[in-house]
């Protein structure tokens, strides 16, 4: 009972952490399944990418009623991250089959590299933003945005950390979409992507069901709070200590490889 408490409390925390930043479930989450709940980092992967699946769909239909989504671009996107997304899972299962065990501090080392170069886009964020707001798009065409896709789909692939961060922030660096049309575009394409990735996780019994549904019980509250105090408290601060502790986080996942 007090271990059910505890998931829900920790998806109760991330949700408000969620609405509060916008910062995605994944980088918050997977750390805390991994060192808190030590949960085999494989298993915390599919079971965030499942997670982040539930999470995304509200914010998705929302973005989809208001019209600020790019159905095209998503599409692009979805062509290059489904494959990448394929080769991420199947790189884990040749690693698992050749290393056994092995593979979950691959995904850790894999992770770290993440939760260290993720802040650090995040803290530069509303600088591009302001650099690249006026400036024409630098890349053209739909294989640019399915090279992005395929980016992106690897690496959720292998960690379930990126389908917002990492693409947004290509997105943003490569098209000149307005704000909100990259945010809903991102999250609408994060939905397939992390939906495609956790039904290859799940037939792989990669995903913890109790685990996850224990985590949308807490977050579901949690994000709606978040939101709610957004308004509220110090964002720029509030960002800036998260994305510390995501550095900290991420050189403590890699320092047993050094």
């Amino acid at each position: 009972m007090e271990l059910l408490a505890g998931k829900i409390a920790v998806g109760f925390i991330v949700g408000v952490l969620i609405g509060l930043t916008g910062v995605g479930g994944g980088v918050l989450l997977l750390p805390v399944l991994i060192f808190g709940l030590r949960v085999p980092a494989i298993v915390a992967v599919g079971s965030d990418a499942l997670f982040n699946f539930f999470t995304k769909i509200p914010a998705s239909l929302l973005h989809l009623k208001k019209g600020t989504v790019r159905r095209k671009v998503v599409i692009a996107l979805a062509v290059g991250s489904v494959p990448g997304s394929i080769l991420g899972v199947e790189l884990l299962v040749r690693i698992r089959h050749v290393y056994g065990e092995g593979v979950n501090n691959f995904i850790k080392m894999a992770v770290g590299v993440l939760l260290i170069v993720i802040p650090f886009l995040l803290l530069f964020q509303k600088h591009i933003e302001e650099k690249v707001a006026n400036r024409p798009p630098t890349m053209k065409g739909f294989a640019g945005m399915a090279g992005i896709g395929l980016i992106g789909g690897f690496l959720v692939g292998m960690t379930s950390v990126g389908s917002g961060s990492i693409i947004m922030m290509l997105l943003l660096l490569f098209y000149s979409f307005p704000p909100k049309i990259n945010v809903g575009t991102d999250i609408v394409h994060a939905v397939v992507l992390t939906g495609v990735t956790s039904m290859m996780h799940w037939r792989l019994h990669n995903v913890d069901p109790g685990l996850v549904v224990s985590l949308l019980i807490g977050s579901i509250p949690g994000g709606l709070l978040g939101s709610h105090l957004a308004t509220r408290v110090p964002m720029l601060w509030l960002r800036r200590i998260l994305c510390a502790l995501l550095l900290i986080t991420g050189a403590r996942m890699l320092w047993p490889a050094f």
